[in-house]
């Protein structure tokens, strides 16, 4: 006589201290839950170290995949030099160089957003330092009476405000 084997369905309650579990041969035996603990405990380790594994890789090719971008320590000489000025474009090429920006519309963009914060402190009447090379400070003139160079009639020179930039001691040492 052939017995068939019955399969019963696992039960993952563990308010049953005993289980049963189905041999080849149809009979059943008892195995007691803290083995069945144990068991999913593992299989719940070697998830949590699968899915560590799979957060280092991803972390480790970000990583890889940002380059290193390599510091200036000399501006590079304008390409005009006659007049020695540079170009915008120059300019921005030297900043990216010095901060280690990995591209020039990242120079561009902290080189306007430096500008727009100077002129909104000049404008509310704050004086900005540039460290290591000064001040910028708006001052307001007197009103006074001037003379016309080409005529030498005098004229009245109204009273307005003007950026002024004094010079810190380091720079004039390094420069001068």
């Amino acid at each position: 006589m052939a017995r068939k084997a019955t399969r019963r369905k696992k039960t993952t309650s563990r308010k049953a201290s005993t289980r049963r579990a189905t041999t080849k041969g149809g009979t059943s035996t008892k195995r007691s839950t803290s083995t069945k603990r144990s068991a999913t405990k593992r299989g719940a380790s070697s998830r949590k170290t699968a899915a560590k594994r799979t957060t280092k890789k991803s972390a480790t090719k970000k990583a890889a995949a940002k380059p290193v971008v390599k510091k200036v320590t000399k501006s590079v000489a304008p390409r005009n030099k006659n007049t020695k000025s540079y170009t915008l474009s120059e300019f921005y090429e030297n900043v990216r160089g010095f901060c280690g920006f990995e591209k020039r519309s990242e120079a561009k963009v902290f080189c306007e957003d430096l500008a727009n914060f100077y002129q909104d402190a000049l404008r509310r009447g704050y004086k900005v330092p540039f460290l290591g090379l000064g001040k910028i400070y708006v001052r307001r003139s007197k009103a006074r009476m001037g003379r016309n160079p080409a005529t030498g009639e005098q004229i009245h020179i109204p009273a307005r405000k003007r950026v002024r930039f004094t010079a810190a001691k380091a720079l004039k040492e390094a420069v001068l």
